[in-house]
């Protein structure tokens, strides 16, 4: 599938996909810890996800920078919330581990020399929206 061609998931279908695994990670994606954003680690053999969708929305060119935090979280926390229509979450796909459908969200954060893959794992209780 095209990048093109993924589905724009919205809070339901985000929080359906991270319903359909509630069992503990598999020995494909057990690495990946990360409640909060976290870099993608280096050893982690990224062919073990599959894209099956986005969170960025066709023809929005800037999406906004804002967050959302209205506990008073910071955006790098386990405890933020998942806002699809704030940043980073706007500009993120989603994937799940080709093994057991563990779902994750990525995005690239780029800094000012340097760029990092960013993962964080799509938790139904955390969904805002």
């Amino acid at each position: 599938m095209s990048d093109d061609e993924l589905p724009v998931l919205d809070a339901a279908a985000l929080r359906a996909l991270a319903g359909d695994h509630p069992g503990p990670a598999c020995p494909a994606c057990a690495a990946l810890k990360a409640p909060g954003w976290e870099a993608l680690p280096g050893s982690f053999d990224p062919a073990r996800l599959r894209k099956v969708g986005t969170l960025r929305r066709p023809g929005v060119e800037d999406p906004t920078l804002e967050e959302y935090h209205p506990a008073g979280t910071r955006s790098w926390s386990p405890e933020a919330p998942i806002a699809p229509a704030f940043f980073p979450y706007n500009r993120c796909d989603v994937w799940q581990c080709a093994a057991c459908g563990r779902p994750f969200l990525r995005y690239t954060e780029y800094g000012g020399y340097y760029m990092e893959e960013r993962i964080r794992e799509l938790a139904a209780g955390r969904i805002a929206g």
